[in-house]
């Protein structure tokens, strides 16, 4: 004679086939992705967002320390492969991040002005003033910062005689801010690489195909820009899956020249 399952036992049988099935499927999915979420490494700013939300930003752009009077606060990081675009933080505004989706698959760039107010009253320095990080001897206070332009240029399918433009037309004064995603260097031409060059970068020469790269510079260094990071793009050491690890850049710039 046959008997029938209780009540209670067949609950018990479609629950564990329901986790059974659950699980299945958490794990092909997982086997899938590309990319799982230990594998890109988001900001630190960025990730820290929620813990940051609830505690009281002491210094500009979440910087440890605070900057010499006359300087600027930044912090720049590269994008993640082509999955986490690049973010650009000046004077504790945020010029361009994934969150605000005004960012692009290529070169980022940032025009900010780089003039103190004191120079904005008395007109450009000269060279012989010495500004250097740790003292200008600028009269007056504060820094002005502002934003003066903001674009992305795609590197891999778009025309770089846009970007070869937009870098022969950067006003005298300005500051540029640089940060790469996904793909910097296919369209770059020599033409681009020199404008950086002379823009103070020690790598735009050697820029390439999914390379990861931060920089700022300025018009008529003295000499070549303290602030740039670079990494080559190599299958042995790459972090990603055909990309090298982002790049972090933060701290504090003196004003123009540096």
């Amino acid at each position: 004679m046959r008997v029938s399952a209780t009540p209670r036992l067949a609950g018990v049988l479609r629950v564990l086939a329901l986790i059974i099935a659950i699980v299945t499927t958490w794990i092909i999915i997982r086997n899938c992705m590309g990319f799982s979420t230990k594998t890109i490494r988001l900001p630190r700013w960025l990730a820290a967002s929620s813990t940051m939300e609830t505690q009281v930003m002491k210094h500009k752009c979440g910087l440890i320390k605070p900057c010499p009077a006359n300087h600027f606060a930044f912090k720049i990081g590269s994008g993640a492969a082509n999955v986490v675009g690049p973010t650009m933080c000046f004077e504790n505004h945020m010029i361009m991040s994934p969150v605000k989706n005004n960012v692009g698959r290529g070169l980022n760039i940032a025009l900010v002005n780089g003039h103190t107010f004191a120079q904005e009253a008395r007109g450009p320095p000269s060279l012989k003033e010495g500004y250097v990080s740790g003292g200008s001897g600028l009269t007056g206070s504060g820094t002005t910062g502002a934003v003066l332009s903001q674009s992305a240029f795609d590197m891999y399918s778009g025309d770089v005689k846009h970007l070869e433009k937009f870098l022969k037309e950067i006003p005298k004064g300005a500051l540029v801010l640089v940060a790469s995603y996904d793909d910097p260097g296919t369209k770059m031409s020599d033409e681009a690489r020199k404008l950086f060059t002379n823009l103070g970068s020690s790598y735009a020469k050697q820029l390439g195909f999914r390379d990861s790269w931060v920089f700022i510079g300025a018009k008529d260094l003295r000499d070549k820009s303290p602030f740039e990071q670079f990494l080559k793009n190599n299958p042995n050491t790459n972090k990603y899956e055909g990309w090298p690890e982002l790049l972090e850049m933060e701290g504090c710039v003196p004003p123009r020249p540096f």
